[in-house]
């Protein structure tokens, strides 16, 4: 008897982070039966240590969020069937994008970067976002954050050794323009037209991408004959793909994509 194939995963990467940060999902679903990939961004397909003996590279500084988005949905367009799209923060913005294209059998957005128009109060949100638009700043030249940043943007109630090796296992530098692009056109949903399934995930101790905004993010979506689901964690940071107990977010999106 003929079996169905196994649907591929396409896992998008958010900003500060290496495409490694994927790893272990994309262990952990190949498991389950799905072909996963996982592409780097233009100009960061190496290690992080590589990537960051670059910086200031202007290659990744000139990275705009337009074009980022064209990047994945050439990807996405290249493979045989529609996949399902999974991504974390700027990757979730992205997987959203790519959503309203048409080009996701399924999407889901991981403490996902907010579409243009959406905006919250947080001030976490502010102090943690604020250095990497770079204002004020050459915006030809990358962005590295700074360890204390990264504990109190990523990694915020995660023990200090946990933090240190993640810092200098995943942390990349970024391109400060790419960052703005969330405020523009380039990250615009039409949130009233049909759509695949959709499902937030968020974080209730995350202090870059507050719940609260990916909530807003969630209720803004209102074609009623799609299916959008939000579902928040608790104690969950902004580094929720490597945090320990990443695998119970892990099996809450497998039964999902199996429900839908």
């Amino acid at each position: 008897m003929e079996t169905s194939k196994p649907k591929t995963i396409v896992f998008i990467t958010g900003a500060f982070v290496s495409s490694d940060c994927w790893n272990p999902w994309r262990a952990y679903f190949e498991e389950h039966g799905y072909t996963t990939l996982a592409p780097a961004w233009p100009y960061k397909d190496a290690p992080a240590c590589t990537l960051r003996q670059r910086h200031p590279d202007a290659d990744v500084a000139g990275i705009r969020l337009e074009k980022l988005t064209a990047h994945f949905s050439a990807i996405v367009a290249g493979l045989p069937d529609k996949p399902i799209l999974i991504g974390h923060s700027m990757g979730g913005l992205i997987t959203q994008l790519l959503v309203q294209k048409g080009q996701a059998l399924m999407g889901v957005a991981i403490h996902s970067l907010q579409p243009k128009g959406i905006f919250t109060f947080k001030f976490s949100f502010y102090k943690a976002g604020w250095k990497a638009l770079g204002f004020f700043t050459d915006a030809k030249k990358t962005y590295l954050m700074s360890f204390p940043e990264w504990q109190y943007a990523f990694t915020n109630g995660m023990p200090y050794e946990e933090q240190k090796e993640a810092y200098y296992k995943l942390l990349i530098p970024e391109s400060k323009l790419v960052v703005r692009d969330a405020t523009t056109d380039a990250a615009k949903i039409d949130f009233t037209q049909p759509h695949a399934p959709l499902l937030f995930i968020a974080g209730s101790t995350d202090r870059f991408i507050p719940a609260s905004l990916n909530y807003s993010n969630y209720k803004k979506y209102s074609h009623e004959g799609s299916v959008t689901t939000y579902r928040e964690f608790a104690g969950r940071n902004h580094f929720v793909l490597g945090q320990p107990g990443w695998e119970e977010i892990a099996g809450y999106i497998s039964a999902w994509l199996s429900k839908h």
